[in-house]
């Protein structure tokens, strides 16, 4: 079948749906944290519950703190399960070009008009979305098949204005490792690299020692 036959809603339907998320009863989970910045390190734990609220425990650095708190934001967010009309139901959809790789461009409208996405191989390779006061552009160049949808692997973002078209800040790389705990599958390392001020800025979280929380009785 190919994508010109279903609609440009239900074609990216398939690939929100195909994305790896965390069920309802996903417990939350414990973890050791190193957090390496240039040339700091830092050591840690964090808890994310089963709200998927995330705390950081025994770090003394506040930006650590923070760099942590934020990283365990992004994984978290992402990793919620929300029906595609919860997410899309107030948008409209419809087909772009098609790249040289195969990946098919979905152009929104509605609540989300100005957005756009690329679909390859029924996993979303592109976003360009407006977050609040910037447009944020995300590329991923390669995924891990879990078996139960799809993880990003290696993937970048970079950040616009979006009335001047101006990039804000630097463009950072990221790449992600996962290991399967119990029946969940938890992100346990993390590279990032920005580029910033003529030079490349590493941050590395590692995740170890991940054990999932007893769920809660009803």
């Amino acid at each position: 079948m190919t994508a010109t036959q279903v609609s440009a809603q239900e074609f990216f339907r398939a690939a929100y749906e195909n994305r790896y998320t965390w069920d309802k009863n996903f417990p939350g989970y414990t973890a050791d944290v190193t957090y390496k910045h240039g040339d700091k390190v830092f050591a840690g734990k964090v808890c994310v519950n089963a709200n998927l609220k995330a705390e950081v425990f025994d770090v003394e650095d506040e930006q650590a703190t923070q760099a942590l708190n934020n990283q365990l934001w992004e994984i978290a967010i992402h990793r919620i399960r929300r029906t595609f009309e919860e997410t899309h139901g107030a948008n409209t959809f419809r087909y772009g070009a098609t790249d040289e790789t195969g990946a098919v461009e979905i152009l929104m409208g509605g609540k989300a008009e100005g957005d756009r996405y690329k679909v390859r191989n029924n996993e979303v390779c592109l976003v360009h979305r407006h977050i609040h006061s910037v447009v944020v552009t995300i590329n991923t160049f390669s995924s891990h098949d879990t078996g139960e949808g799809y993880l990003s692997h290696t993937y970048d973002s970079v950040y616009h204005d979006p009335k001047t078209g101006e990039q804000k800040g630097g463009r950072s790389e990221f790449e992600d490792e996962y290991e399967k705990v119990g029946d969940y599958v938890i992100l346990n390392r993390r590279v990032i690299r920005t580029e910033a001020d003529d030079r490349v800025h590493t941050q590395e979280f590692i995740f170890s020692n991940i054990k999932l929380l007893e769920p809660t009785a009803e």
